[in-house]
């Protein structure tokens, strides 16, 4: 395993990182702890979950992801093992959570204080803004929407509320989630002006079908010091190649849940097409090429990814050993210009 320094933090994180959000829905408890010995096993220590988690998000199972990750905690007994990372959900989409949801003081700290009752823990090394309290770009959307900009909480807000928490101990450090380049640089600005918590890390999506955090967000790692942590890496699993030519493979997460369409335009089916056919030319496993990619770049501090069974974590955790060479490299950028950004 390979780790990397966050910067302006004492965060060391393992390049690969344990994306849990199946525990729960397509998880058992029992298979939850498995992943995570074995996760633990192979040398990865960061453990990413949520509040709103497991997805598809509803009523009955909410908090369960975090649940199975305690339980595994007080029975191993390994919580100085490792850096886990859970996320406060924004207002919209998930109202079951709380009522009148937004990133004020109120929910950010009875979020943290559910988080930590159900992890069985007494502090949280990276808590994030799961996404923004405003309406922008994120979740795929384009063409921004030119919202009123007074919501009624601020980003100052947010990041008051979030010290208090750092000052009791229970927060370590904090990130952000599906944010923005505008998002990014508004809250290092507001923590400088007002002494409070530096954002050290950004969770975004980003997938050989998705480098939109090129675009801006990369110019932001590399000057300030905002890592990524590279969720989606495989873009749903598609990049695997599994769900070409119509297939609906059982069990899958896209073959049982209809919500997960971003990957499944036509262009981005005709770039999954092209990116596997890289892949067989050059004798790769497209699973294994896709995640490479994403754990090659210079901004990735951690490459998120998930499972519904060990065989499938071993083999992403085995992409770690694969180097892409020059000639895969132009041909990935090839497809890449011949479908630029397919779904962002």
């Amino acid at each position: 395993m390979k780790y990397h320094k966050i910067p302006h933090s004492n965060l060391e994180v393992s390049q690969i990182g344990l994306g849990t959000m199946t525990f729960g829905e397509q998880n058992t408890e029992a298979e939850a702890h498995s992943q995570l010995d074995f996760a633990l096993e192979r040398g990865i220590n960061l453990i990413d979950t949520a509040e709103m988690y497991p997805v598809p998000p509803k009523a009955e199972t909410q908090g369960l992801t975090e649940a199975y990750i305690g339980s595994w905690l007080k029975k191993s007994g390994k919580r100085d093992q490792v850096i886990l990372a859970t996320k406060v959900a924004g207002p919209r989409n998930v109202p079951h959570i709380r009522d009148n949801m937004a990133l004020d003081w109120r929910n950010i700290h009875e979020a943290v204080e559910n988080s930590l009752e159900r992890l069985q823990t007494d502090y949280i090394d990276l808590y994030q803004l799961h996404w923004p309290q405003r309406e922008t770009n994120c979740f795929g959307k384009l063409n921004y929407p030119y919202p009123d900009t007074n919501t009624g909480v601020t980003l100052t807000d947010s990041l008051e509320a979030l010290a208090e928490l750092v000052r009791a101990g229970k927060i370590r450090y904090i990130g952000l989630s599906n944010e923005t380049p505008w998002g990014v640089m508004s809250f290092l600005r507001l923590a400088e002006k007002h002494d409070l918590p530096r954002v050290v890390t950004i969770q975004n999506p980003y997938n050989l079908l998705n480098r939109s955090f090129e675009v801006g967000l990369a110019e932001i790692s590399h000057y300030e010091g905002v890592k990524l942590l590279a969720y989606s890496p495989m873009a749903f699993g598609t990049l695997s190649g599994k769900y070409l030519n119509g297939k609906k493979p059982d069990g899958a997460r896209c073959s049982l849940f209809d919500r997960f369409v971003r990957y499944f335009t036509p262009q981005g089916v005709a770039a999954t097409e092209a990116y596997v056919k890289v892949a067989r030319k050059h004798g790769l496993d497209p699973a294994q090429m896709a995640l490479a990619f994403v754990n090659q770049q210079p901004f990735n501090a951690s490459t998120l990814i998930g499972a519904t069974s060990l065989s499938q974590l071993e083999a992403n955790i085995d992409s770690l050993s694969v180097e892409l060479s020059a000639d895969v490299l132009a041909d990935l950028e090839q497809v890449g210009i011949t479908y630029s950004n397919p779904c962002p």
